[in-house]
């Protein structure tokens, strides 16, 4: 009997759980596909059919219907043999046909390197996945399969297929609960990116087995003796952590392999949520918890559905160990995820369960995102930092409970929320306290945006967003609202300028460059004399606040310019005398002075005199400076009738829009210095 023979005989008898029908569809597609592959190897050298068996063998494991089995059993025959979809629809149905085109590579795309034709095939085999989930359950089970046989290709692509596996395929294993497959999937890539740390683990963890396994027993029997006294029947599981999350900790806690402990793990099946609550009280009965290791996953189930309480308690000996406390049915959820959601036996035959898994978050993600629309090259990074990296939750007032990749800023929630909150954000608060819209939120805060009519989005808000929705958003509201910039995905461009464009600019800059002071009350202390005749040196133009310098020029009197100005580097001592100058302020009434900052506005000047004016308050001097962020940061300086009007003045100007900041910086009861 041949391989290819002996591989389908032994298919052939797992499928008992299909009915007899279903039975024969399913060897009618393995025994086509074998003639189809009957000349083709692999690179073990095997025939080219027992790796399409063998991933159809893993979702018989998963429980998925007769014809993911079937689209499994022929998902290579469109891109390796001269078979088209028209006679794949023919032969086996409109279902496997688009199954088995959804997993097909796009080996037509004309692309300029193989990771652009790489990300069109992931773009493309989620957003099929977004319409049925057993695309990528047979994607899965593809590249499980093709990782187990890896050693057999050269070095280069080894590493070349097991990076895209750990950046894509295991997290994307992860985020629809299949835990197993994850697992297995960073276990080889681990194998064949870091082989000597790989190698080290499986040494560490195979000498420790014996005492491993009496240690393991005797955690069993207490469990069992403590559940047994209150009335709970309960199965252990008893397991090492598997290689890639114990080199994960390694990296995370710089430490050797033989300093890591808590290698073990143990989890207690039972029948009710209630039991997994008694049963996490009777284990801290046992041991002692380690504090910070306790999480309750089915109070707040994960993204992918997953529900268990782990903690992690002192156990014999001063171990640390990882204990899970589940039912059977989060048990099945965790260990094959969407899988376990999408067939359940019902006598003899299965029932599809389908209407639930389009509540999954990375569903719902894919159907809203405007990323897929972008390059590839963006779109396969944006897969990586979003939809697979790991998540936080953070919470809405109203307690809502909001998905954001972990790294989400609150310019990222904003957008979450709804478009127009973003494009009016102002500011954001987390559990009552005011945070820079860039600053990372953290997992469990309440978050709250702070909105303004008049607020809109900055350039510099690109950066804080760490999401794709976000920066489209962005993107697409600068591209509407600042003529003068091109954007476009990561290409910020600044657009040739006409004449009209030009005046705009200037009108920006002159926000900027206006001298605004009352000269009956701000003037210029000359040495020991006041308000002699001066001149603001134009180069400069020096505003009431600037740190200033004086020149008494001949034939021209004094020269004002600010301390800063590149002109005075070209000034000669022969020519002209430095003379010592400041401002003073001259007031009868209470003065206070503010340092303001505010969003970029023509109308800064009118809007801060106006709110002043309300408590019949006099602006005195103000003046303003764009800063790196494109906002505006300046002084100014008020004269209020009494010490009382302060608070009001003060309140009045922060519920400004244009204002982003107050800070009061200074008060005086009368104009001496």
């Amino acid at each position: 009997m041949s391989a290819a023979q002996q591989s389908l005989l032994e298919f052939k008898a797992i499928l008992d759980i299909y009915s007899n029908e279903e039975q024969e569809e399913i060897m009618a597609a393995a025994r086509w596909a074998e003639g189809l592959h009957h000349n083709q190897k692999r690179a073990s050298g095997k025939p080219y059919i027992i790796h399409p068996i063998e991933v159809a063998r893993i979702l018989v494991s998963l429980r998925l219907d007769s014809k993911a089995i079937i689209a499994a059993l022929l998902h290579d025959i469109i891109e390796d043999t001269s078979i088209s979809r028209k006679d794949l629809r023919q032969e086996f149905g409109k279902e496997v046909e688009t199954l088995v085109a959804g997993v097909t590579k796009i080996s037509s795309f004309r692309a300029q390197s193989k990771s652009v034709q790489a990300a069109e095939t992931i773009r493309k085999m989620l957003f099929a996945m977004v319409k049925d989930i057993r695309v990528i359950l047979i994607k899965l089970a593809d590249k499980l399969h093709n990782m187990r046989t890896l050693g057999y290709l050269r070095e280069d692509k080894q590493k070349r297929i097991a990076t895209e596996c750990l950046d894509i395929y295991a997290p994307l294993a992860g985020r629809l609960g299949i835990s197993w497959v994850k697992d297995e999937l960073e276990d080889l890539s681990l194998k064949y990116l870091r082989p000597e740390i790989y190698k080290q683990i499986k040494e560490t963890i195979a000498e420790k087995k014996g005492e491993r396994k009496e240690f393991l027993i005797k955690v069993e029997l207490a469990i069992k003796k403590l559940a047994e006294e209150a009335g709970i029947v309960v199965e252990i599981k008893t397991r090492a952590k598997h290689f890639y999350s114990i080199f994960q900790k390694l990296k995370k806690q710089g430490k050797s392999i033989s300093e890591i402990y808590d290698l073990l793990g143990i989890r207690i099946l039972c029948n009710t949520p209630a039991q997994c609550y008694t049963l996490l009280g009777l284990v801290h009965q046992l041991w002692m918890p380690i504090a910070g290791r306790f999480k309750d996953y089915i109070a707040m189930p994960k993204s992918n559905r997953y529900q268990s309480l782990h903690t992690t308690v002192m156990c014999y000996g001063g171990t640390p160990l990882e204990i899970q406390i589940r039912t059977h049915g989060m048990d099945q959820t965790a260990e094959n995820g969407v899988a376990a959601h999408w067939l359940y036996k019902t006598g003899k035959g299965f029932s599809k369960e389908r209407a639930t898994l389009q509540d999954l978050p990375i569903i719902n993600k894919l159907k809203r995102w405007d990323g897929g629309k972008g390059a590839s090259e963006n779109f396969l990074q944006e897969i990586k930092d979003e939809l697979l990296k790991d998540t936080i939750y953070v919470f809405t007032p109203g307690g809502d409970v909001v998905e954001m990749p972990k790294g989400a800023s609150a310019v990222d929630f904003a957008y979450h929320i709804h478009t127009e909150v973003g494009n009016h954000t102002m500011a954001a608060k987390a559990d009552g306290t005011i945070i820079p819209l860039q600053k990372a939120l953290k997992n469990g805060q309440i978050v709250e945006i702070v909105t303004a009519q008049n607020a809109r989005p900055h350039l510099n808000w690109l950066k804080y967003a760490q999401t794709a929705r976000a920066r489209s958003k962005i993107r697409h509201w600068l591209n509407q609202n600042e003529p003068s910039l091109i954007i476009d995905q990561n290409i910020i461009a600044v657009k040739k300028t006409n004449i009209n464009e030009q005046e705009n600019r200037k009108k920006k800059r002159d926000v900027i460059d206006r001298i605004y002071f009352d000269k009956s009350k701000v003037g210029v202390v000359v040495e020991d004399e006041k308000n002699m005749l001066i001149r603001f040196a134009g180069c400069c133009s020096p505003k009431p606040g600037d740190a200033i310098v004086g020149y008494i020029s001949r034939g021209r009197g004094i020269i004002i310019h600010r301390a800063s100005c590149r002109n005075l580097s070209l000034i000669r001592e022969i020519d002209v005398r430095k003379i010592h100058v400041q401002w003073e302020t001259f007031s009868t009434k209470f003065t206070s002075r503010f340092k303001i900052l505010a969003r970029h506005t023509s109308d800064i000047y009118y809007e801060i005199e106006g709110a002043i004016k309300k408590f019949n308050g006099h602006v005195i001097e103000m003046n303003f400076d764009e800063n790196q962020a494109g906002n505006l940061v300046g002084f100014c300086t008020v004269e209020l009738n009494n010490q009382n009007d302060l608070q009001k003045v003060l309140k009045s100007l922060r519920i400004l829009p244009t204002i982003l900041n107050i800070q009061q910086i200074g008060s005086i009861l009368t104009g001496d210095r």
